[in-house]
């Protein structure tokens, strides 16, 4: 090679290391111009996300950031199908482990790899080919995430793309930083928000009773404790005493205002923190004597009211994560001095105007939307939660007309607001569609007039309105999964009660498929959810005909409760009927799909009725309401026996003794099953027949039964003659059939012991 040729080829590679650099620097700058363009955390992920993938020449980029409160990467924005929030353990995959370490990865085999996160790739359906991935470090040297990218579309990632990948993060990760931060201190304020939203809700109660009620409620659920107690003290006999506690029993505790720990934090006015409750001198163990609780952590707080005066305490008990923390106990000094001032000022709507200026401050904290009128109908105030209910400026509505921004549809306000004044009575109008500046709202709304206490001179008139549009979408969602009747019920004031955890009694209802193998086989992936959802869709509608709560599907099968959360006299009954309901529904189904040349599906169904625990059970970021108990898994048990009976329906003995109906079915075994030592009486019950699908039905359940009896007296001739009589009635009996194959076994292999008549299942 000449020196001229050499001299062009080394011409050549500088331009194109100085092409390369100039894009580099290039795309650096447009990571810095756009990040600190950006004005919130998901605005910077998706230019860092969008530009790497670019420069990078990669099918998919993610970034994570470090989440301390969870010990959790998260990402918000992809590129591609992953649109949604990603949270992963930041120990996990090669985002996880560059995290921990600090130190940039390249992968040409990620599935070969230990690191590797197959999660992800199984929650959507995507491929990995390859990955590389860089820690996002500040100046500090401190990692607050990592950047991921997968799939280069041409060739594999090389050591350029990780150094550019590491400019990239390191000119973005001040950004980032900052409306982390940022969003953090979001978060933090949107939860002081809520505070301040209970305590405005608890200050708009005026029976005393419920208030307290409500306090020591929202105290315990606060704090995440078992119990809470409100000692209030009676001047008259220098006593402490309790008319409510959560989770107890008793009408009312009173003792000394100077004893125990109670009486400690009110002589003394100091709040008390203390881990171990029986290790205290000052602790009186007789109430846990009296209660049969026992007590591990108390946290004490003085009551005071706004002149100082201590009029009580509030106790919380049992920290269900350890032991009370300093932040606990400066929560519930917050939260006791608001309950303070809720006791000492619950009649003050009873005097609105000479209080007017304190009346302000209040409004300006409820959650409730509270807007003033004068007396020629102008609006005077609006509290910021009216404000936000109606998506309205103060401008906007301060000195307004209120018929000017009614819709046409509710000038109901209007006239309701001329009869407050003309009888000086309060209205009610829950679940009111009401249009107010253009904006339509579904609200619970009442209406106030305003009246001068010394001259009884009309002032105007007070609405107050609760936005229940989130409700009704809840109602709705809900109705999804259980009856709606039920919804609203937990909706409407006993959703509390219906999803604590109980032990209560219910018929437990288990359903299955039969041969779904052979169909997922045949149908594939899209074929068997088209299946499952047609399916699903009329066993569910016969589930919520009777009131029954769908608990879950199980693959295939259906577990469903009738009496949970909401029990019904009658709930036996109401299973029977779904699940006689449930058979023919899918005969009529399977009518239509042999029509069309599809393949026809059969199914077994068990019922139990028995006490079961029902409750939300799950962790901490998951959890459902569902039951549990040996009731549960004999129902389960029962449909799984439906094969070796050839049977549909299979009920066990609890449930056929509470029904209250007519049924035809008939008493088929005495068995044990698995996992169980106690024999269970089996019925099948036979009520979705008809003279077509089983003839002669009577008299069969007669002659079974008489062939039953024999067979439990270990007469294996007379029982034989008896099945082989059903058989002849109806030579689709199967379950006739199987107990003359049992016989003869038995005569074969006679039992050890006393004949009982009892079988034990091997299988589940």
């Amino acid at each position: 090679m000449n020196t001229e040729t050499q001299k062009r080829k080394s011409t050549r590679k500088k331009k194109l290391s100085k092409s390369v650099a100039l894009r580099r620097a290039e795309t650096l700058l447009e990571v810095s111009a756009r990040c600190a363009a950006a004005n919130d955390l998901v605005s910077v992920l998706r230019t860092l996300v969008d530009i790497t993938a670019r420069a990078l020449d990669c099918d998919r980029g993610t970034l994570f950031l470090n989440d301390s409160e969870t010990g959790e990467l998260y990402s918000r924005v992809a590129q591609g199908d992953l649109v949604r929030e990603i949270r992963i353990l930041n120990t996990s995959g090669f985002a996880g482990h560059v995290f921990q370490t600090g130190e940039p990865v390249i992968t040409h085999d990620p599935y070969s790899d230990p690191r590797f996160n197959r999660q992800v790739d199984d929650w959507t359906g995507y491929k990995t080919r390859n990955i590389i991935c860089v820690p996002i470090r500040l100046a500090s040297g401190d990692v607050i995430g990592a950047m991921q990218c997968l799939n280069k579309n041409t060739g594999s990632f090389t050591e350029d793309d990780l150094e550019l990948l590491q400019d990239m993060t390191s000119q973005a990760a001040i950004a980032l930083s900052s409306l982390h931060f940022i969003e953090r201190t979001e978060k933090l304020r949107q939860k002081e928000m809520k505070f301040i939203g209970l305590v405005s809700e608890i200050n708009q109660e005026f029976d005393l009773s419920r208030l307290l009620q409500r306090v020591v409620a929202e105290t315990t659920k606060m704090l995440r404790a078992e119990r809470a107690t409100i000692f209030m003290h009676d001047a008259t006999t220098k006593t402490l005493f309790s008319r409510v506690s959560a989770g107890g029993e008793i009408a009312e505790i009173r003792f000394p205002s100077h004893l125990g720990i109670a009486g400690e934090v009110f002589t003394s006015g100091q709040s008390l923190n203390i881990p171990h409750a029986y290790a205290d001198l000052r602790f009186n163990p007789s109430f846990d004597r009296q209660t049969g609780f026992f007590t591990r952590s108390i946290l004490c707080a003085p009551i005071l009211n706004k002149h100082g005066v201590i009029i009580g305490v509030t106790q919380v008990l049992n920290k269900e994560t350890g032991v009370f923390t300093q932040e606990d106990e400066q929560r519930l000094k917050a939260f006791t001095a608001q309950v303070a001032i809720a006791l000492e000022n619950s009649k003050l709507f009873d005097d609105v105007q000479r209080v007017k200026s304190y009346n302000d401050s209040i409004l300006q904290s409820m959650s409730n939307g509270v807007i003033t009128l004068d007396a020629a109908g102008k609006i005077v105030t609006c509290n910021s939660a009216g404000l936000k209910i109606w998506d309205a400026k103060s401008n906007a509505v301060i000195g307004k007309p209120l018929a000017e921004l009614l819709g046409e549809s509710s000038g109901w306000l209007n006239d309701s607001i001329a009869s407050a004044k003309e009888t000086g009575e309060s209205g009610y109008f829950p679940d009111a569609q009401l249009t107010l500046g253009g904006v339509e709202r579904s609200v619970n709304a009442s209406v106030m007039p305003l009246r001068a206490a010394d001259n009884d001179k009309e002032l105007g008139a007070m609405l107050m309105f609760e936005d229940i549009s989130s409700e009704k979408r809840m109602k709705s969602t809900m109705s999804r999964y259980m009856d709606p009747a039920i919804a609203a019920q937990m909706l409407e004031g006993g959703g509390s009660d219906l999803l604590g955890g109980a032990n209560k009694e219910a018929t437990i209802m288990f359903t299955d498929v039969r041969g779904f193998t052979t169909i997922t086989e045949e149908y594939g992936a899209q074929g068997t959810v088209s299946f499952l959802n047609e399916y699903f869709t009329l066993m569910v509608e016969c589930i919520n005909r009777q009131g029954g709560m769908l608990d879950k599907f199980i693959g295939d099968a259906i577990m469903a409760c009738f009496g949970l959360p909401a029990p019904h006299e009658d709930d036996p009954d109401r299973a029977m009927k779904a699940a006689i309901s449930m058979i023919r529904e899918m005969w009529d189904w399977n009518a239509i799909r042999r029509e069309k040349g599809l393949k026809t599906v059969d199914m077994g169904i068990g019922l139990n009725t028995d006490t079961v625990v029902s409750g939300n059970i799950g962790s901490p970021k998951r959890m459902d309401y569902t039951v549990i108990g040996d009731g549960v898994n004999l129902a389960a048990r029962l449909e799984s026996a439906c094969k070796a009976y050839s049977a549909h329906i299979l009920a066990s003995e609890s449930t056929i003794l509470k029904l209250k109906g007519t049924y035809r079915y008939r008493d088929i075994d005495l068995v044990v099953v698995k996992g169980k030592t106690q024999p269970v009486r089996v019925y099948e019950v036979l009520d979705y027949h008809d003279n077509k699908t089983f003839p002669n039905m009577i008299d069969v359940i007669t002659r079974f039964g008489d062939a039953m009896q024999a067979y439990r007296a270990g007469n294996w001739d007379k029982a034989k003659a008896g099945f082989e009589l059903c058989l002849k009635l109806n030579p689709e009996d199967h379950l006739s059939q199987t107990y003359i194959d049992r016989c003869h076994y038995l005569e074969a292999h006679p039992p050890a012991g006393e004949w009982n008549g009892v079988w034990v299942m091997k299988e589940k």
